[in-house]
């Protein structure tokens, strides 16, 4: 099972033999456990010997015998003691069964290892019931059809259907494995630019776990047995009756800005699941036009930055907001200034 992080332990070793890539078809993969490894998990061992491949995936082959130590099937937490053969019989595999599709790709940043897209509002990103075409996994199979042989066609982690926005994608397994990682230790940087309802005073920052709503399954919720989340928010303009803020996500939770801003009390411009149409007193004919019009939630991903899983370079990327989310803002702007007047 791979990991795939939503708006989600490898130690340095000194080895006698020279990291391989993945295998080929056919193929199968060898080498010597380093004594410094003495006393590790046999799957923290091979992690660090085959840093192409994601933990989970090295776990299976473990439990299925498709990764032996000096020829003997092992358990993952089986002891190593330094100076054994690892045998991996890696046969790539098609992980992606979305089949690709010539769909319109805004791509920020891309290398031989990493893209970065600015997905549109309005795209899915992974296909399913409901979905079965059309969507962002699609759509990079089609750019890159190396990718079938990558989880989730690259993907590592999601943005809502209709919130707008950056999004990394690995193109290659050493790649997404370290972009897994990376997410789960919260090292990657992921910043958004909103507009909230309400005037806000100051930013501050939510932690508060989120899962599913008790009575509602199409919702998430602040609930106390949900998984931690933590949004810091601070303010960026204020209007009359909104605020355009910036939100940095700490976690990836389902929602996690969606819920944590209605949860204080200042719901998202447009959310259709968490905030309802509130037009503000006196205001101008162009404001209340646009604040009825706005269908989706006013959220954008406007800044990426990661450690490039190659280079180690620091890689940072940013896109400004769609021309929606453009015009919802002159438009409070104009309103709050005719106010003013």
């Amino acid at each position: 099972m791979h990991a795939t992080f939503d708006d989600d332990d490898l130690n340095d070793n000194e080895s006698d033999d020279e990291v391989i890539g993945p295998a080929q078809a056919g193929e199968s993969l060898r080498a010597t456990v380093p004594l410094a490894a003495a006393g590790r998990r046999f799957d923290q061992a091979l992690a660090e010997l085959f840093p192409d491949y994601s933990r989970s995936r090295l776990s299976e082959w473990i439990k299925s015998g498709d990764a032996l130590l000096d020829g003997a099937v092992r358990r993952p937490r089986d002891p190593v003691r330094g100076g054994e053969i690892v045998t991996l019989a890696a046969l790539p595999t098609i992980e992606t069964r979305a089949l690709a599709e010539d769909i319109p790709l805004v791509v920020a940043y891309a290398d031989d290892d990493v893209l970065v897209v600015d997905k549109p509002a309005g795209l899915v990103v992974h296909p399913g019931a409901g979905n079965p075409h059309g969507t962002l996994a699609n759509a990079l199979l089609h750019y890159d059809p190396k990718l079938v042989e990558v989880p989730r066609a690259g993907i590592v982690h999601r943005l809502d259907k209709d919130t707008s926005g950056l999004m990394v994608v690995a193109r290659n397994l050493r790649a997404h494995a370290a972009l897994v990682e990376q997410l789960s230790a919260r090292e990657v940087h992921r910043q958004y630019v909103a507009v909230a309802m309400g005037p806000m005073i100051a930013g501050g920052t939510v932690t508060a776990p989120i899962g599913r709503h008790p009575t509602d399954r199409v919702r998430m919720a602040v609930v106390k047995n949900g998984r931690d989340a933590i949004t810091h928010y601070r303010v960026r303009e204020r209007f009359r009756a909104h605020t355009l803020i910036e939100c940095r996500l700490e976690t990836g939770r389902t929602h996690q800005i969606r819920v944590h801003m209605a949860h204080i009390k200042h719901p998202l411009v447009g959310d259709p699941v968490y905030s309802r149409l509130a037009n503000p007193r006196g205001a101008t004919a162009e404001l209340s036009e646009m604040l009825r019009g706005f269908r989706r939630q006013a959220l954008h991903a406007e800044k990426l930055a990661f450690t490039h899983p190659a280079s180690g370079e620091t890689i940072t990327v940013e896109a400004e907001a769609p021309a929606d989310m453009q015009a919802l803002v002159a438009a409070l702007r104009a309103d709050s200034a005719m106010h003013k007047l």
